[in-house]
């Protein structure tokens, strides 16, 4: 993204706030301290963003919810206060796969097998909560363990194509206490805590599934909230997501639910935080690994984020409505969260002619909350934009490589770049 100096200002989208509203009947769902401050709001906003919408009316008719996103001065844990569980909605029409990219792939499978090597997994049995379509948990196998087991509703068994299917064992339900009995060598959970309302009563249910089996691994990859306040990226903020971990919150829900932290790491760029521990033996005084974040340097941050929201949030609605006054057509590469949350944040209709999405599943369905539709790449041949925005900026070259195969002359730029 330009300099500051470069940057057109504007005025805030309609329905964003960046106030601040101290709330000290709140409780953190993270550490369970009290008083929570707001510091983002959004009035309305789609309460899923990966649900396939069938037609445009049944995409801008879809229920919405609101965003005020509290943090916690305490542990630096970031909540959404205006979450409703009620509404979720997590099914077969549940679409968060991002295994139809080769960038992805390579990156999932490197980390399978470093899992199991480097913990020494061969043999082993793994239990997956939140495993989605199965992918992660069938690369583990793969890699040499022996067995596993994965849980979520949004499974779906046609589309699992493993050498290690027939060792692997799926349930189509939310992870809860009476599943607590499927113990493991490895408890795996990726992309799924940041959907989690109450993530300390989520970590003692997992904790008392571990009992006293104290050499049960864990393993934990969740967004990192401090990447998303430093760039300002608001399209990384959106209702399914009602927490938001920093290496210090992650690691602190980890601690108050009594287990050991082994490490905090980042991947992907620096957008995944990762951690690894142990079931603790008993009640101890956390130690943070080498190098972390303390809680207040976090909460600085996010108390110094508000202009860098404002700025994020003013470029981004004048660079696309900009390109649509000049009558060119701007086009969205990769059509999850991240874009309806960018969308619908910035209230942007006409002004994008279309969302690509490489993955099959997505193309000819709409986005929730804006209407717009999902399209396959070989499309933005014939729509000829002269903006494409990619979702995930490590995904640019991919996509850059993809669109020069087909002879389209365009400017490709990532957000956050």
């Amino acid at each position: 993204m330009p300099t500051a100096a470069n940057r057109t200002p504007a005025t805030l989208p309609a329905g964003v706030s960046l106030e601040r509203t101290h709330k000290p009947e709140l409780t953190c769902p993270n550490c369970e301290s009290r008083g929570l401050t707001i510091f983002y709001r959004v009035e309305s906003v789609p309460v899923h963003s990966c649900l396939l919408m069938p037609t445009r009316e049944a995409a801008l008719a879809y229920p919405r919810g609101q965003l005020a996103l509290a943090w916690c001065d305490s542990c630096s844990f970031i909540t959404n206060a205006a979450f409703d569980p009620r509404v979720h909605e997590y099914s077969v029409r549940y679409e968060e796969t991002q295994g139809f990219s080769p960038t992805f792939r390579r990156f999932a499978e490197d980390l399978a097998k470093r899992m199991v090597t480097g913990f020494s997994l061969q043999g082993k049995t793994a239990l997956e909560v939140g495993c989605g379509k199965g992918e992660f948990l069938a690369m583990l196998v793969e890699q040499g363990m022996a067995s596993g087991v994965g849980l979520d509703p949004a499974y779906r068994p046609e589309r699992l194509n493993s050498t290690a299917k027939d060792r692997l064992r799926f349930i189509q339900d939310f992870y809860c206490e009476k599943y607590t009995h499927l113990d493991a060598d490895l408890i795996c959970c990726r992309h799924t805590l940041e959907h989690i309302h109450q993530p300390a009563e989520f970590m003692r249910t997992i904790r008392r599934a571990a009992g006293d089996r104290f050499n049960t691994l864990m393993f934990f990859e969740v967004p990192d909230v401090v990447r998303e306040l430093k760039e300002g990226a608001f399209w990384d903020l959106y209702y399914e997501h009602c927490s938001y971990f920093s290496p210090a919150s992650l690691a602190r829900v980890f601690d108050h639910a009594n287990f050991l932290v082994h490490n905090v790491w980042l991947e992907f760029a620096d957008q995944y935080l990762m951690l690894t521990g142990y079931p603790a033996a008993a009640k101890f005084q956390p130690t943070p690994p080498t190098g972390m974040q303390d809680p207040a340097e976090v909460c600085k941050l996010i108390e110094a984020s508000t202009e860098t929201f404002r700025e994020s949030l003013t470029y981004w609605y004048s660079q696309v409505t900009t390109a649509a006054a000049k009558g060119e057509r701007v086009v969205l590469w990769g059509s999850g969260s991240k874009a309806v949350s960018f969308l619908t944040t910035l209230a942007l209709r006409d002004e994008v002619s279309a969302v690509v999405d490489i993955n099959p599943h997505r193309q000819g369905t709409f986005i929730a909350g804006s209407g717009h539709a999902i399209v396959a790449p070989e499309s933005i041949k014939e729509i000829r934009p002269s903006l494409v925005i990619v979702m995930n900026p490590i995904y640019t070259p991919e996509i850059t490589a993809q669109i020069d195969s087909m002879g389209v002359k365009t400017k490709v730029v990532g957000l956050g770049t």
